[in-house]
């Protein structure tokens, strides 16, 4: 494509005012008029929506079963003549450990309002009525200024604060205890004396590995992004540019559309920017259409057109193209290239060059 120079729309056939013509221009080429568009960034702007708190998370104390071996009898003597004399005694021990459990006591929280001021306080002058026994016929005499204040306006918003944040409170649970029957000699044998073992016993016992203790999680506040856009560059520059005179008129851009779909496939996208994209680097403004062919509803042919104009149209944006530089039009099955209007048998190849996808470069006023 010949390279794109300063200039307006000149074609064989239409005047123009001379004052309006490009600079030398030179015999046999075309021109097209181009204002430089607007150049805008998005910023995103982040506002807190919720505070930050705090949430407690208790766990129970943690025991464990334990297996202790304990004298029932101790050991002793039987004496052949005199025995030994014995009696019962009661051993008392810890069963299960006194330990404690953690209540929650929830986070509260309490509506509150913020004044802002919206408009400051001023101030401006004020004049009386004529007094009733002024002499005087000059309309200004017998009255008086003041300089009245005018106060402030203010707005309210509600808001919400953190009046206690979560904690906790131990309440006791009580261990308990137990007994078993002990055997002790009182009085031994008086005379031989046969050795008597001690007898056991196994008891089981509830002892406390780790008491009840909390954690802490931080619930983050949360935050809401709010996009801004931001006119970085000011358009409206006119400048001519010199295009290929077979740009002014409809080019096709084969794009093999899906059956009833405006989803360009990854050729199609290849396609436009082997085509299209030459031709937008430098501002001109293109007129993208899509037809159909006559099978199918008016309407239905209508926004399937439009939909595919608008998806080229949405692709070229996403490469950085400038949407003012886009008109995307659908024209349904209203230019039709053939004699396959309604009810005409025609063949499939017929109908195939009704369906297709133009582009051409427009005079951008």
């Amino acid at each position: 494509m010949k390279k794109l120079l300063l200039g307006v729309l000149v074609t064989m056939g239409i005047s123009v005012y001379s004052q309006d013509l490009p600079q030398n221009p030179e015999p046999g080429k075309c021109y097209v008029r181009c204002k430089t568009p607007e150049v805008w960034n998005n910023e995103d702007v982040t506002i807190e929506i919720a505070p930050a708190y705090k949430r407690i998370v208790t766990h129970p104390a943690e025991y464990k079963t334990v297996t202790e071996r304990v004298i029932t009898k101790e050991a002793g003597q039987r004496l052949e003549i005199v025995p030994a004399v014995w009696e019962n005694k009661m051993v008392t021990y810890t069963a299960k450990d006194d330990a404690n459990r953690l209540r929650i006591v929830k986070a509260t929280f309490n509506p509150d309002e913020k004044t802002i001021e919206t408009k400051a306080a001023s101030a401006r002058w004020e004049m009386s009525e004529k007094a009733p026994d002024c002499e005087s016929s000059d309309p200004n005499d017998c009255r008086y200024w003041c300089y009245k204040p005018t106060p402030a306006k203010f707005r309210t918003i509600p808001i919400t604060k953190l009046n206690r944040d979560a904690s906790t409170e131990k309440i006791a649970v009580s261990g308990f205890e137990k007994s078993y029957t002990k055997r002790v000699m009182v009085k031994p044998p008086t005379t031989r004396s046969i050795e008597i073992p001690a007898i056991y016993k196994e008891i089981k016992k509830t002892v406390l590995v780790k008491d009840a203790w909390q954690e802490e999680v931080t619930i983050p506040a949360k935050y809401q992004k709010v996009t801004k856009e931001v006119l970085i560059n000011k358009g409206g520059l006119t400048t001519w540019k010199e295009v290929e005179c077979e740009l002014l008129t409809y080019n096709p851009l084969p794009i093999n559309w899906n059956l009833g779909s405006a989803t360009l496939t990854s050729a199609a996208r290849r396609l436009i920017d082997s085509r299209l994209l030459p031709v937008l680097k430098d501002g001109v403004q293109v007129e993208l259409a899509s037809h159909t062919d006559s099978r199918g509803s008016k309407e239905s042919n209508f926004d399937l057109s439009e939909r595919r104009a608008q998806s080229v149209a949405n692709y070229l944006i996403y490469k950085g193209v400038n949407a003012s530089q886009l008109v995307a039009k659908g024209y349904g099955e209203s230019r039709l290239k053939n004699r396959c209007s309604d009810r005409v048998a025609c063949t499939e190849a017929e109908h195939r060059v009704n369906r297709r996808t133009e582009f051409r470069v427009i005079n951008q006023k």
